[in-house]
């Protein structure tokens, strides 16, 4: 195993202490460290970097610039244990567009679309995507976090919700506003 291989472990070792689970990330800089590998390559540089970043099909996605910038980060540990290491500096590759601008429902639409709710056939789903929608709208929970709610995550003494397995894995806790509390109390 060459010293890049035996940083790659170091490096990913001590991220994954710090919580990160780099699933992705580490399955790319394997390839990068081989890549490094086979071009008999001692230290990374911003051109070799470039170079493996760009072996994907599609040049105008955000893909090529999101594998660089995992390289970014492991040369960045690199070049504080060796200076020789480059680190790639940001803005050498096309993101992509970008996310789209979220899209802010108006409290009439909002209120609509539970009224519509109201109607459904069953008396249970009926109120149950009604909460649903209004969850929604006063907390901005993601679709997933609401579903995953339980009765156990309502928390109406400190007025907040528990949302578990929210976006990185972790778990947080939401404040309610009143009204939103004392519809939850009914």
């Amino acid at each position: 195993m060459n010293n890049l291989a035996t940083f790659l472990e170091e490096y990913l070792a001590l991220r994954r202490a710090l919580g990160y689970k780099l699933e992705r990330a580490s399955a790319l800089l394997v390839d990068f460290v081989a890549y490094l590998e086979r071009a008999a390559a001692e230290h990374v540089t911003v051109e070799l970097a470039l170079d493996w970043a760009t072996q994907t099909a599609n040049p105008d996605s955000g893909w090529r610039a999101q594998r660089l910038s995992v390289v970014r980060c492991f040369a960045r540990y690199l070049h504080g244990i060796e200076p020789r290491h480059q680190v790639p500096p940001t803005g050498l590759l096309y993101r992509g567009t970008g996310r789209p601008e979220p899209f802010l429902s108006r409290e009439t639409d909002v209120l609509a679309l539970m009224a519509a709710a109201r109607r459904l056939r069953s008396p249970l789903r009926a109120a149950t995507i009604e909460t649903l929608v209004g969850l929604l709208a006063v907390t901005g929970l993601r679709v997933g976090e609401v579903i995953r709610l339980d009765r156990e995550d309502v928390d109406l003494e400190h007025g907040s919700l528990l949302v578990r397995d929210s976006k990185g894995g972790r778990s947080r806790h939401v404040p309610l506003q009143p009204s939103t509390l004392a519809t939850l109390r009914c």
